[in-house]
C-alpha cells in the first residue's frame, strides 16, 4: 500500500487546473480532508473517454464519451480488458451511467435523452427525455440523482425520470458548480469536481459538502504516461474491499484507493 504525498509526479504529466477557491481551501472544522493510500493499480483502456463508472455485483461498469466514440461497457477489473461493449452513434455524447434493477440507465451529454439498456445483455429496453444537460449519474435506491454541471444535483424519478426534487450544492454558503460524476455511498452522493482534483462528499438532503478528497498526484502511481491525458473522472465503490476504484479521461490506469483522514492520518472506514 502506497501512502500519497512527497512523490514527484511522473515526468509528462499534464497537471490538472487550480480547483476554485472555494473548493480548494475549506475550513477544517467545517468539512472533513482526505488524502488516499493506493491499494492497487488496475490497466485502464487509454481511449476511453471516462464519464460513468461503478460496481455491481462483483462486475465493474463503464461509460465513455465523444461523439463517435461514445459506448457502454463492462469492463475487467483485473485486467482491464473490455468484456463486452456497445457503441452509442453519432450525434450522441455519453456521459454519466448508473444501476437501476437489472437495467443501466445512461446519460447523453447535450442531447437530452438518456437511453436504458438491459444490464447483462446491453439490449435497449427504453429511452427518456429531460431538459438540460446530462453530467454524472447515480441512485439512492428510491430516486435517481443527476449532475449537469451545475451547483445543483436533480432527484429524479426512475420510472418517468421527471424531477421529483432539486439540493444546490454549496461550500460554507458557497456554491460549487462544474460537479461531474457521482457515486452514492453509505447515504452520501461522492462528486468529480470537473478540471480539479478534487472528490467533495455531499449530504444529499441539504446539498452540503461534508468532506473534500485530495486526489493530486494520483497518476505518479500509475504508469509512465506516453499519450494525453484528460481530467479525473470516475468513481466507484467497491462494497467487496470497502475501497473507491478512481480512474481520469484517457487514463491508462484504474486506482483502488483507501481514504486517509488528513487530521488524523488514519484511514476512513466504510461501514
Amino acid at each position: 500500500m502506497l501512502m500519497a504525498g512527497g512523490l514527484s509526479p511522473v515526468v509528462g504529466f499534464a497537471q490538472t487546473p487550480t480547483p476554485p477557491a472555494t473548493v480548494a481551501a475549506p475550513a477544517a472544522s467545517e468539512v472533513a480532508h482526505y488524502t488516499y493510500r493506493v491499494v492497487k493499480v488496475y490497466p485502464h483502456d487509454p481511449q476511453a473517454f471516462t464519464q460513468g463508472l461503478f460496481i455491481q455485483n462483483g462486475r465493474l461498469f463503464e461509460s465513455t464519451g465523444m461523439a463517435g466514440a461514445s459506448s457502454l461497457r463492462e469492463v475487467d477489473l483485473t485486467t482491464g480488458e473490455v468484456k463486452r461493449k456497445r457503441e452509442i452513434a453519432r450525434p450522441y455524447f455519453a456521459e454519466g451511467v448508473a444501476p437501476w434493477g437489472n437495467a443501466i440507465i445512461g446519460l447523453t451529454w447535450t442531447q437530452g435523452k438518456a437511453f436504458v439498456w438491459d444490464r447483462d445483455s446491453f439490449a435497449p429496453k427504453g429511452e427518456f427525455a429531460y431538459t438540460g444537460e446530462g453530467w454524472g449519474l447515480t441512485g439512492d435506491g428510491t430516486h435517481l440523482i443527476l449532475s449537469d454541471g451545475s451547483d445543483r444535483l436533480r432527484f429524479l424519478d426512475p420510472q418517468t425520470f421527471k424531477v421529483v426534487s432539486e439540493v444546490p450544492v454549496t461550500l460554507r454558503g458557497e456554491p460549487i458548480e462544474m460537479l461531474n460524476e457521482l457515486e452514492y455511498v453509505e447515504g452520501q452522493v461522492y462528486a468529480n469536481v470537473w478540471q480539479t482534483d478534487y472528490i467533495v462528499r455531499i449530504d444529499p438532503k441539504d446539498g452540503k459538502i461534508n468532506g473534500i478528497v485530495d486526489l493530486k498526484g494520483l497518476m505518479a502511481y500509475g504508469p509512465a504516461i506516453t499519450q494525453r491525458i484528460d481530467v479525473l473522472n470516475g468513481i466507484a465503490f467497491n462494497p467487496e474491499t470497502k475501497h473507491l476504484l478512481v480512474t481520469g479521461k484517457y487514463w491508462p490506469a484504474l486506482f483502488e484507493i483507501e481514504l486517509i483522514d488528513k487530521a488524523t492520518g488514519k484511514p476512513y472506514v466504510f461501514r
